[in-house]
Protein backbone atom coordinates (compact mmCIF):
# COMPACT_ATOMS: atom_id res chain seq x y z
CA UNK A 1 0.00 0.00 0.00
CA UNK A 2 1.20 3.47 -0.88
CA UNK A 3 2.38 5.86 2.19
CA UNK A 4 -0.56 8.69 2.38
CA UNK A 5 1.92 11.21 2.46
CA UNK A 6 5.57 10.88 1.14
CA UNK A 7 7.96 12.89 3.48
CA UNK A 8 9.99 14.63 0.39
CA UNK A 9 10.32 14.48 -3.30
CA UNK A 10 13.78 13.48 -3.58
CA UNK A 11 15.52 11.10 -1.16
CA UNK A 12 19.46 10.35 -2.38
CA UNK A 13 20.97 7.70 -0.30
CA UNK A 14 25.09 8.53 0.17
CA UNK A 15 26.80 11.59 0.83
CA UNK A 16 29.59 11.20 -0.90
CA UNK A 17 30.47 14.06 -4.13
CA UNK A 18 27.64 12.28 -6.88
CA UNK A 19 25.27 12.62 -4.05
CA UNK A 20 26.19 16.35 -2.84
CA UNK A 21 26.40 17.63 -6.08
CA UNK A 22 22.69 16.00 -7.06
CA UNK A 23 21.75 17.31 -3.72
CA UNK A 24 23.10 20.70 -4.79
CA UNK A 25 21.63 20.57 -8.18
CA UNK A 26 17.92 19.76 -6.49
CA UNK A 27 17.96 22.51 -3.82
CA UNK A 28 18.83 25.36 -5.67
CA UNK A 29 15.73 24.42 -7.82
CA UNK A 30 13.62 24.33 -4.83
CA UNK A 31 13.19 20.86 -4.80
CA UNK A 32 12.37 18.98 -1.55
CA UNK A 33 15.60 16.68 -1.29
CA UNK A 34 16.95 15.00 1.63
CA UNK A 35 19.97 13.27 1.95
CA UNK A 36 20.97 10.26 4.30
CA UNK A 37 24.33 8.29 5.03
CA UNK A 38 25.38 5.30 6.77
CA UNK A 39 28.36 6.30 8.18
CA UNK A 40 28.04 8.23 11.90
CA UNK A 41 30.74 10.49 10.90
CA UNK A 42 31.98 12.22 7.97
CA UNK A 43 34.92 10.55 6.11
CA UNK A 44 38.31 12.40 6.36
CA UNK A 45 39.97 10.12 3.98
CA UNK A 46 41.70 11.70 0.96
CA UNK A 47 41.03 9.11 -1.57
CA UNK A 48 39.96 10.62 -5.36
CA UNK A 49 42.99 13.22 -6.43
CA UNK A 50 40.35 15.68 -7.45
CA UNK A 51 37.98 17.00 -9.85
CA UNK A 52 39.27 16.78 -13.75
CA UNK A 53 38.71 20.65 -16.26
CA UNK A 54 34.77 19.35 -16.91
CA UNK A 55 34.03 18.47 -13.22
CA UNK A 56 35.04 22.36 -12.31
CA UNK A 57 32.55 23.35 -15.03
CA UNK A 58 30.26 21.93 -12.71
CA UNK A 59 31.30 23.34 -9.61
CA UNK A 60 31.75 26.84 -11.65
CA UNK A 61 27.94 26.35 -12.42
CA UNK A 62 26.93 25.35 -8.83
CA UNK A 63 29.03 28.50 -7.57
CA UNK A 64 31.45 26.62 -5.40
CA UNK A 65 34.92 26.38 -7.75
CA UNK A 66 36.74 29.41 -6.45
CA UNK A 67 36.03 27.13 -3.10
CA UNK A 68 37.34 24.42 -4.25
CA UNK A 69 40.44 26.63 -6.21
CA UNK A 70 41.39 28.09 -2.70
CA UNK A 71 41.34 24.96 -0.90
CA UNK A 72 43.25 22.39 -3.44
CA UNK A 73 46.38 23.17 -5.52
CA UNK A 74 47.19 22.57 -9.20
CA UNK A 75 48.36 19.19 -9.95
CA UNK A 76 52.03 18.57 -9.32
CA UNK A 77 55.10 17.04 -11.01
CA UNK A 78 56.06 13.94 -10.95
CA UNK A 79 59.00 12.11 -10.13
CA UNK A 80 59.58 8.18 -10.90
CA UNK A 81 62.41 6.45 -9.07
CA UNK A 82 63.77 3.20 -10.04
CA UNK A 83 65.61 1.12 -6.87
CA UNK A 84 65.55 4.65 -5.12
CA UNK A 85 66.99 6.70 -7.38
CA UNK A 86 65.33 9.45 -9.32
CA UNK A 87 64.91 8.31 -12.99
CA UNK A 88 62.95 10.77 -14.70
CA UNK A 89 60.53 14.08 -13.84
CA UNK A 90 57.65 14.84 -15.56
CA UNK A 91 54.99 17.72 -15.96
CA UNK A 92 52.16 16.22 -17.86
CA UNK A 93 50.14 19.78 -17.57
CA UNK A 94 53.42 22.01 -17.88
CA UNK A 95 52.54 22.93 -21.61
CA UNK A 96 48.57 23.51 -20.68
CA UNK A 97 46.92 26.46 -21.05
CA UNK A 98 43.34 28.33 -20.64
CA UNK A 99 41.68 28.35 -23.93
CA UNK A 100 38.70 30.94 -24.70
CA UNK A 101 36.07 27.61 -25.16
CA UNK A 102 37.53 26.05 -21.97
CA UNK A 103 38.69 28.33 -19.00
CA UNK A 104 40.42 24.96 -16.58
CA UNK A 105 42.89 23.29 -18.65
CA UNK A 106 44.00 21.13 -15.59
CA UNK A 107 42.49 18.92 -12.75
CA UNK A 108 42.60 20.48 -8.75
CA UNK A 109 44.40 18.84 -6.48
CA UNK A 110 42.32 18.55 -3.70
CA UNK A 111 41.34 15.87 -0.64
CA UNK A 112 38.17 14.30 -1.29
CA UNK A 113 37.06 15.02 2.16
CA UNK A 114 37.80 18.91 1.69
CA UNK A 115 35.70 18.73 -1.74
CA UNK A 116 32.94 17.38 0.11
CA UNK A 117 33.20 19.24 2.78
CA UNK A 118 32.81 22.18 0.48
CA UNK A 119 29.47 20.78 -1.43
CA UNK A 120 27.84 19.95 2.18
CA UNK A 121 28.42 23.89 3.19
CA UNK A 122 26.92 24.76 -0.19
CA UNK A 123 24.10 22.49 0.58
CA UNK A 124 23.20 24.01 4.33
CA UNK A 125 22.79 26.93 2.62
CA UNK A 126 19.74 25.97 1.05
CA UNK A 127 18.63 24.71 4.54
CA UNK A 128 19.70 20.67 3.68
CA UNK A 129 22.18 18.89 5.55
CA UNK A 130 23.51 14.97 5.34
CA UNK A 131 21.44 12.84 8.02
CA UNK A 132 24.12 10.61 9.26
CA UNK A 133 23.69 7.65 10.87
CA UNK A 134 20.89 7.10 8.28
CA UNK A 135 21.37 3.15 7.11
CA UNK A 136 19.25 2.24 4.26
CA UNK A 137 18.42 -1.64 4.53
CA UNK A 138 14.58 -1.95 3.10
CA UNK A 139 13.57 -0.75 -0.24
CA UNK A 140 9.32 -0.96 -0.88
CA UNK A 141 8.31 1.01 -4.19
CA UNK A 142 4.84 1.77 -4.74
CA UNK A 143 2.80 3.13 -7.87
CA UNK A 144 3.12 7.02 -6.73
CA UNK A 145 6.69 6.51 -4.18
CA UNK A 146 9.11 4.92 -2.43
CA UNK A 147 9.39 3.96 1.35
CA UNK A 148 12.99 3.35 2.41
CA UNK A 149 13.61 1.64 6.29
CA UNK A 150 16.73 2.40 7.79
CA UNK A 151 18.43 0.07 9.96
CA UNK A 152 17.00 1.95 13.30
CA UNK A 153 13.21 1.52 12.37
CA UNK A 154 12.56 4.68 10.79
CA UNK A 155 11.50 4.43 7.01
CA UNK A 156 11.17 7.92 4.77
CA UNK A 157 9.06 7.75 2.48
CA UNK A 158 9.73 9.92 -1.23
CA UNK A 159 8.45 10.20 -4.43
CA UNK A 160 12.00 9.14 -5.97
CA UNK A 161 14.91 7.53 -4.55
CA UNK A 162 18.73 8.21 -5.98
CA UNK A 163 21.21 5.82 -4.54
CA UNK A 164 24.60 6.82 -4.76
CA UNK A 165 26.04 4.63 -2.36
CA UNK A 166 29.19 3.64 -3.41
CA UNK A 167 30.63 0.41 -5.18
CA UNK A 168 28.94 -1.85 -2.87
CA UNK A 169 25.61 -0.24 -3.18
CA UNK A 170 22.82 -1.16 -1.12
CA UNK A 171 20.56 -0.02 -3.23
CA UNK A 172 21.33 -1.32 -6.19
CA UNK A 173 21.19 -4.94 -4.67
CA UNK A 174 17.68 -4.49 -3.29
CA UNK A 175 16.47 -3.47 -7.11
CA UNK A 176 18.15 -6.58 -8.08
CA UNK A 177 19.78 -4.76 -10.42
CA UNK A 178 23.36 -6.93 -12.27
CA UNK A 179 26.48 -5.55 -11.51
CA UNK A 180 28.31 -7.10 -14.43
CA UNK A 181 32.51 -6.85 -14.66
CA UNK A 182 35.07 -8.32 -13.46
CA UNK A 183 37.67 -7.81 -9.93
CA UNK A 184 41.24 -8.18 -10.44
CA UNK A 185 41.96 -10.08 -7.42
CA UNK A 186 45.83 -10.19 -8.35
CA UNK A 187 45.96 -6.29 -8.86
CA UNK A 188 45.67 -4.48 -5.79
CA UNK A 189 47.21 -1.44 -3.53
CA UNK A 190 47.43 -0.89 0.30
CA UNK A 191 46.16 2.94 0.75
CA UNK A 192 46.53 5.93 3.69
CA UNK A 193 46.53 9.03 4.74
CA UNK A 194 50.29 9.45 6.26
CA UNK A 195 52.50 11.49 7.53
CA UNK A 196 55.62 11.72 6.37
CA UNK A 197 58.62 13.78 7.12
CA UNK A 198 61.85 15.10 4.77
CA UNK A 199 60.08 14.83 1.43
CA UNK A 200 59.51 18.30 -1.22
CA UNK A 201 56.08 18.60 -0.92
CA UNK A 202 55.91 20.37 -4.62
CA UNK A 203 56.45 16.68 -6.51
CA UNK A 204 54.35 13.79 -6.86
CA UNK A 205 56.65 11.15 -5.81
CA UNK A 206 56.67 7.54 -7.52
CA UNK A 207 58.76 4.76 -7.01
CA UNK A 208 58.53 1.62 -9.32
CA UNK A 209 60.86 -0.86 -8.90
CA UNK A 210 60.51 -4.97 -10.27
CA UNK A 211 58.77 -6.30 -6.88
CA UNK A 212 56.40 -3.25 -6.09
CA UNK A 213 55.67 0.47 -5.62
CA UNK A 214 55.20 3.24 -3.26
CA UNK A 215 53.30 6.49 -4.28
CA UNK A 216 53.20 9.48 -2.18
CA UNK A 217 50.84 12.26 -3.03
CA UNK A 218 50.94 15.52 -0.73
CA UNK A 219 47.58 16.57 0.54
CA UNK A 220 46.78 20.20 -0.06
CA UNK A 221 45.84 22.30 3.20
CA UNK A 222 48.53 19.98 5.29
CA UNK A 223 52.12 20.41 6.91
CA UNK A 224 53.16 17.06 6.55
CA UNK A 225 50.02 14.89 5.02
CA UNK A 226 50.43 12.43 2.30
CA UNK A 227 48.07 10.51 0.12
CA UNK A 228 50.14 6.44 0.33
CA UNK A 229 49.38 3.89 -2.35
CA UNK A 230 51.40 1.05 -2.55
CA UNK A 231 51.68 -2.45 -3.54
CA UNK A 232 51.31 -4.53 -0.44
CA UNK A 233 53.42 -6.48 1.15
CA UNK A 234 53.59 -10.33 1.05
CA UNK A 235 53.76 -12.51 4.15
CA UNK A 236 55.31 -16.17 3.66
CA UNK A 237 52.53 -17.87 2.18
CA UNK A 238 52.13 -15.28 -0.88
CA UNK A 239 49.35 -13.39 0.68
CA UNK A 240 48.78 -9.65 0.59
CA UNK A 241 49.64 -8.30 4.14
CA UNK A 242 46.68 -5.80 5.26
CA UNK A 243 47.75 -2.01 5.86
CA UNK A 244 49.29 -0.89 8.73
CA UNK A 245 51.65 1.20 10.07
CA UNK A 246 54.21 -0.84 10.68
CA UNK A 247 53.63 -2.19 7.07
CA UNK A 248 53.44 1.18 5.74
CA UNK A 249 56.76 1.63 6.95
CA UNK A 250 58.57 -1.15 5.80
CA UNK A 251 57.52 -0.66 2.27
CA UNK A 252 58.27 2.93 2.34
CA UNK A 253 62.18 1.76 3.79
CA UNK A 254 62.37 -1.09 0.89
CA UNK A 255 61.31 1.12 -2.11
CA UNK A 256 62.67 4.61 -1.03
CA UNK A 257 65.49 4.08 0.99
CA UNK A 258 63.93 6.31 3.75
CA UNK A 259 63.88 5.49 7.48
CA UNK A 260 60.30 3.70 8.41
CA UNK A 261 60.17 6.46 11.35
CA UNK A 262 59.57 9.13 9.11
CA UNK A 263 56.41 8.21 8.87
CA UNK A 264 54.74 9.07 11.68
CA UNK A 265 51.36 8.12 11.56
CA UNK A 266 48.95 6.32 8.88
CA UNK A 267 45.15 6.23 8.88
CA UNK A 268 42.25 5.50 7.59
CA UNK A 269 44.22 2.23 5.75
CA UNK A 270 42.23 0.60 2.91
CA UNK A 271 42.78 -2.29 0.38
CA UNK A 272 42.34 -1.28 -3.62
CA UNK A 273 41.24 -4.33 -5.46
CA UNK A 274 40.84 -3.40 -9.27
CA UNK A 275 37.32 -3.23 -10.24
CA UNK A 276 35.70 -2.86 -13.59
CA UNK A 277 32.02 -3.42 -13.44
CA UNK A 278 28.50 -1.31 -14.84
CA UNK A 279 25.09 -1.48 -13.57
CA UNK A 280 22.52 -2.99 -16.61
CA UNK A 281 20.07 -0.22 -15.49
CA UNK A 282 20.23 3.00 -14.04
CA UNK A 283 16.55 2.88 -13.62
CA UNK A 284 14.05 1.10 -11.97
CA UNK A 285 10.68 3.03 -11.74
CA UNK A 286 11.09 5.49 -8.97
CA UNK A 287 14.70 4.58 -8.14
CA UNK A 288 17.36 5.68 -9.51
CA UNK A 289 21.33 4.73 -9.26
CA UNK A 290 24.46 7.55 -10.08
CA UNK A 291 27.85 7.51 -9.64
CA UNK A 292 29.53 4.33 -8.04
CA UNK A 293 26.38 2.38 -7.52
CA UNK A 294 25.98 2.13 -11.56
CA UNK A 295 29.65 2.33 -12.69
CA UNK A 296 32.89 1.48 -10.85
CA UNK A 297 36.72 1.79 -13.12
CA UNK A 298 40.06 1.28 -13.03
CA UNK A 299 41.54 4.34 -11.04
CA UNK A 300 44.03 5.14 -14.31
CA UNK A 301 42.96 8.38 -15.44
CA UNK A 302 41.09 9.63 -12.28
CA UNK A 303 37.47 9.09 -14.21
CA UNK A 304 35.37 7.38 -11.24
CA UNK A 305 34.18 10.48 -8.97
CA UNK A 306 34.05 12.72 -11.96
CA UNK A 307 31.75 10.44 -14.38
CA UNK A 308 29.40 10.50 -10.52
CA UNK A 309 29.86 14.04 -10.73
CA UNK A 310 28.66 14.16 -14.29
CA UNK A 311 25.80 11.46 -13.74
CA UNK A 312 24.47 13.91 -11.35
CA UNK A 313 24.67 16.53 -13.39
CA UNK A 314 22.89 15.29 -15.87
CA UNK A 315 20.29 13.63 -13.89
CA UNK A 316 19.55 16.62 -11.29
CA UNK A 317 17.88 19.41 -13.97
CA UNK A 318 15.26 16.15 -15.70
CA UNK A 319 14.47 14.83 -12.10
CA UNK A 320 13.27 18.72 -10.96
CA UNK A 321 11.18 19.07 -13.90
CA UNK A 322 9.79 15.89 -13.41
CA UNK A 323 8.53 16.36 -9.70
CA UNK A 324 7.22 19.79 -10.57
CA UNK A 325 5.14 18.48 -13.14
CA UNK A 326 7.00 20.13 -16.20
CA UNK A 327 8.03 17.06 -17.50
CA UNK A 328 6.87 13.85 -18.27
CA UNK A 329 7.92 10.69 -15.71
CA UNK A 330 9.91 9.26 -19.13
CA UNK A 331 11.81 12.31 -19.38
CA UNK A 332 13.85 10.23 -16.45
CA UNK A 333 14.81 7.33 -19.09
CA UNK A 334 17.15 9.76 -21.11
CA UNK A 335 19.42 9.70 -18.15
CA UNK A 336 20.23 6.29 -18.87
CA UNK A 337 20.14 6.45 -22.23
CA UNK A 338 22.74 9.11 -22.44
CA UNK A 339 25.08 7.94 -19.03
CA UNK A 340 25.17 4.36 -19.29
CA UNK A 341 27.31 4.65 -22.78
CA UNK A 342 29.56 7.02 -21.46
CA UNK A 343 30.20 4.79 -18.34
CA UNK A 344 30.82 2.00 -21.16
CA UNK A 345 33.53 4.11 -23.05
CA UNK A 346 34.88 5.19 -19.60
CA UNK A 347 34.92 1.67 -18.52
CA UNK A 348 37.29 0.60 -21.74
CA UNK A 349 39.14 3.48 -21.60
CA UNK A 350 40.14 3.12 -18.08
CA UNK A 351 40.98 -0.70 -18.49
CA UNK A 352 43.21 0.41 -21.64
CA UNK A 353 44.90 3.05 -19.32
CA UNK A 354 45.89 0.81 -16.52
CA UNK A 355 47.14 -1.74 -19.33
CA UNK A 356 49.22 1.36 -20.03
CA UNK A 357 50.23 2.19 -17.09
CA UNK A 358 51.40 -1.36 -15.88
CA UNK A 359 53.32 -1.78 -19.28
CA UNK A 360 55.15 2.12 -18.54
CA UNK A 361 56.35 1.19 -15.25
CA UNK A 362 58.30 -1.58 -16.39
CA UNK A 363 61.11 0.23 -17.44
CA UNK A 364 62.77 3.16 -15.67
CA UNK A 365 61.10 6.71 -15.69
CA UNK A 366 58.01 5.56 -16.42
CA UNK A 367 54.45 6.42 -14.32
CA UNK A 368 51.71 7.52 -14.60
CA UNK A 369 51.89 10.49 -16.58
CA UNK A 370 51.44 8.20 -19.55
CA UNK A 371 47.64 7.99 -19.48
CA UNK A 372 47.37 11.68 -18.95
CA UNK A 373 45.54 12.62 -22.12
CA UNK A 374 43.08 14.89 -23.35
CA UNK A 375 40.39 12.20 -23.03
CA UNK A 376 40.84 12.39 -19.09
CA UNK A 377 39.88 15.91 -19.06
CA UNK A 378 35.98 15.22 -19.77
CA UNK A 379 35.96 18.34 -22.10
CA UNK A 380 35.80 16.30 -25.86
CA UNK A 381 33.06 14.48 -27.66
CA UNK A 382 33.48 11.32 -25.93
CA UNK A 383 31.17 13.06 -22.92
CA UNK A 384 28.97 13.72 -25.27
CA UNK A 385 25.09 12.57 -26.15
CA UNK A 386 24.76 13.04 -29.98
CA UNK A 387 22.42 10.27 -30.32
CA UNK A 388 20.22 11.30 -27.46
CA UNK A 389 16.20 11.80 -28.46
CA UNK A 390 17.11 15.06 -26.53
CA UNK A 391 19.80 15.96 -29.64
CA UNK A 392 18.33 18.10 -32.33
CA UNK A 393 19.79 20.34 -35.37
CA UNK A 394 16.77 20.88 -37.76
CA UNK A 395 19.87 21.71 -40.58
CA UNK A 396 20.32 18.39 -40.94
CA UNK A 397 19.44 14.98 -40.29
CA UNK A 398 18.88 13.10 -36.61
CA UNK A 399 22.03 11.90 -35.20
CA UNK A 400 22.53 7.94 -34.73
CA UNK A 401 25.29 6.01 -32.32
CA UNK A 402 26.49 4.72 -35.61
CA UNK A 403 26.56 7.77 -37.40
CA UNK A 404 28.66 10.20 -35.41
CA UNK A 405 29.46 12.05 -38.89
CA UNK A 406 25.98 13.65 -38.73
CA UNK A 407 27.13 15.97 -36.64
CA UNK A 408 27.83 19.72 -38.01
CA UNK A 409 31.19 19.66 -40.25
CA UNK A 410 32.56 22.08 -37.59
CA UNK A 411 31.82 22.75 -34.19
CA UNK A 412 30.33 20.83 -31.33
CA UNK A 413 26.99 18.83 -32.33
CA UNK A 414 23.89 18.80 -30.74
CA UNK A 415 24.66 16.76 -27.54
CA UNK A 416 28.19 17.79 -26.83
CA UNK A 417 29.24 20.05 -24.30
CA UNK A 418 28.47 23.51 -24.57
CA UNK A 419 31.85 25.78 -25.27
CA UNK A 420 32.46 28.77 -23.17
CA UNK A 421 34.05 31.76 -24.82
CA UNK A 422 34.80 35.41 -23.49
CA UNK A 423 32.05 38.01 -24.77
CA UNK A 424 31.25 41.70 -23.75
CA UNK A 425 27.96 43.06 -22.51
CA UNK A 426 26.44 44.74 -25.20
CA UNK A 427 25.00 47.14 -22.76
CA UNK A 428 27.52 47.66 -20.44
CA UNK A 429 30.47 46.75 -21.80
CA UNK A 430 31.36 44.66 -18.92
CA UNK A 431 33.63 41.45 -19.75
CA UNK A 432 31.92 38.31 -19.53
CA UNK A 433 31.56 34.45 -20.29
CA UNK A 434 28.90 32.13 -21.92
CA UNK A 435 29.46 30.32 -18.78
CA UNK A 436 28.23 32.77 -16.74
CA UNK A 437 24.90 33.55 -19.36
CA UNK A 438 24.67 29.27 -18.40
CA UNK A 439 25.14 29.78 -15.10
CA UNK A 440 21.92 28.14 -13.01
CA UNK A 441 18.96 26.26 -13.51
CA UNK A 442 17.79 27.20 -16.82
CA UNK A 443 17.71 26.59 -20.31
CA UNK A 444 20.11 29.01 -22.22
CA UNK A 445 19.14 30.00 -25.70
CA UNK A 446 22.19 31.55 -27.73
CA UNK A 447 20.87 33.49 -30.81
CA UNK A 448 24.08 34.23 -32.89
CA UNK A 449 23.46 37.31 -35.33
CA UNK A 450 20.53 39.82 -35.93
CA UNK A 451 18.48 37.06 -38.17
CA UNK A 452 17.64 35.38 -34.61
CA UNK A 453 16.16 38.30 -32.45
CA UNK A 454 12.58 37.78 -33.34
CA UNK A 455 13.32 33.44 -32.34
CA UNK A 456 14.69 35.05 -29.46
CA UNK A 457 11.59 37.37 -28.31
CA UNK A 458 9.35 34.38 -28.93
CA UNK A 459 11.07 32.26 -27.51
CA UNK A 460 11.29 34.41 -24.24
CA UNK A 461 7.94 35.38 -24.09
CA UNK A 462 6.46 31.82 -24.47
CA UNK A 463 9.23 29.98 -22.20
CA UNK A 464 10.67 32.91 -20.23
CA UNK A 465 10.10 30.54 -16.88
CA UNK A 466 12.78 27.80 -18.39
CA UNK A 467 15.25 29.57 -20.67
CA UNK A 468 17.17 32.52 -20.85
CA UNK A 469 17.48 33.79 -24.04
CA UNK A 470 20.85 35.87 -25.31
CA UNK A 471 21.82 37.31 -28.35
CA UNK A 472 25.19 36.95 -29.78
CA UNK A 473 25.77 40.11 -31.93
CA UNK A 474 22.21 40.04 -32.62
CA UNK A 475 21.70 43.82 -32.24
CA UNK A 476 19.12 46.19 -30.76
CA UNK A 477 21.68 46.58 -27.78
CA UNK A 478 20.91 43.76 -25.63
CA UNK A 479 22.69 40.72 -24.94
CA UNK A 480 26.70 40.02 -25.78
CA UNK A 481 29.25 41.40 -28.46
CA UNK A 482 31.54 38.55 -29.41
CA UNK A 483 34.16 40.79 -30.47
CA UNK A 484 36.81 38.82 -30.62
CA UNK A 485 35.08 36.06 -32.61
CA UNK A 486 35.58 33.45 -29.90
CA UNK A 487 31.87 32.20 -29.51
CA UNK A 488 31.44 32.05 -33.25
CA UNK A 489 34.27 29.96 -33.30
CA UNK A 490 34.04 27.64 -30.80
CA UNK A 491 29.94 26.90 -32.40
CA UNK A 492 31.49 26.58 -35.65
CA UNK A 493 28.83 29.26 -36.36
CA UNK A 494 28.93 31.03 -39.87
CA UNK A 495 25.66 32.32 -40.59
CA UNK A 496 22.76 33.40 -37.81
CA UNK A 497 21.78 30.20 -36.30
CA UNK A 498 19.95 29.63 -32.91
CA UNK A 499 21.89 27.16 -30.27
CA UNK A 500 19.86 26.10 -27.73
CA UNK A 501 21.55 24.96 -24.44
CA UNK A 502 20.55 22.69 -21.26
CA UNK A 503 20.94 22.95 -17.57
CA UNK A 504 23.28 20.33 -17.73
CA UNK A 505 25.42 22.47 -20.34
CA UNK A 506 25.39 20.22 -23.07
CA UNK A 507 23.79 21.64 -26.54
CA UNK A 508 20.17 20.36 -26.62
CA UNK A 509 19.19 21.69 -30.06
CA UNK A 510 21.08 23.58 -33.23
CA UNK A 511 18.83 25.36 -35.54
CA UNK A 512 19.04 28.21 -38.96
CA UNK A 513 17.24 32.11 -37.59
CA UNK A 514 14.44 31.02 -39.37
CA UNK A 515 13.03 28.02 -37.99
CA UNK A 516 12.55 29.72 -34.46
CA UNK A 517 9.30 27.22 -33.62
CA UNK A 518 12.45 24.50 -33.13
CA UNK A 519 13.17 25.82 -29.89
CA UNK A 520 9.20 25.94 -28.66
CA UNK A 521 8.60 22.22 -30.03
CA UNK A 522 11.76 21.19 -28.59
CA UNK A 523 10.72 22.36 -24.93
CA UNK A 524 6.95 21.41 -25.35
CA UNK A 525 8.07 17.98 -26.48
CA UNK A 526 10.63 17.36 -24.70
CA UNK A 527 10.43 18.71 -21.14
CA UNK A 528 7.56 21.48 -21.12
CA UNK A 529 4.52 19.18 -22.00
CA UNK A 530 3.99 18.06 -18.51
CA UNK A 531 2.99 14.72 -16.80
CA UNK A 532 0.44 13.78 -19.44
CA UNK A 533 2.68 13.94 -22.48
Amino acid sequence: MSPAAPVTQVLIVGSGPTGLILACDLARRSVDVRIIDRSPDFPRSSRAKGPNPRSLEVLADLGVVDRVLAAGSAPLPMRKYRNGLPAADADPYGASRPAPDAPYDRPRLIAQWRLEEILRDRLAEYGVRVELGSEAVGLTRHADSVTVGLADGRSIGARYVVGCDGGHSPVRKMLGVTFEGRTAEDRMMVCGDVMVDGLDRGIWHQWFDEDGAVMLCPIPGTRSGWWFQAGPERDAAGAPVPPSLESFRRLLTKHTGLPGDRMSRAELLSTYRVNERMADRYRVGRVLLAGDAAHVFSVAGGLGMNTGIQDAFNLGWKLALVVAGRAAPGLLDTYEEERLPVAAWTLGLTAEQLRTVLDAIKEPGGGLDTVVTAKTMGLGPDGGYPWSPLSRDTRRTAHSPADPATGPATGPRAGDRAPDAPCLDSTTGAPTRLFEVFAGPHFTLLGFGPGTAQALRAAEADHGDLLRATGVDAGAGHGLNDVAGHARSAYGVERDTLVLVRPDNHIGLIAPAEDGRAVGDYLDRVVGAGPDA
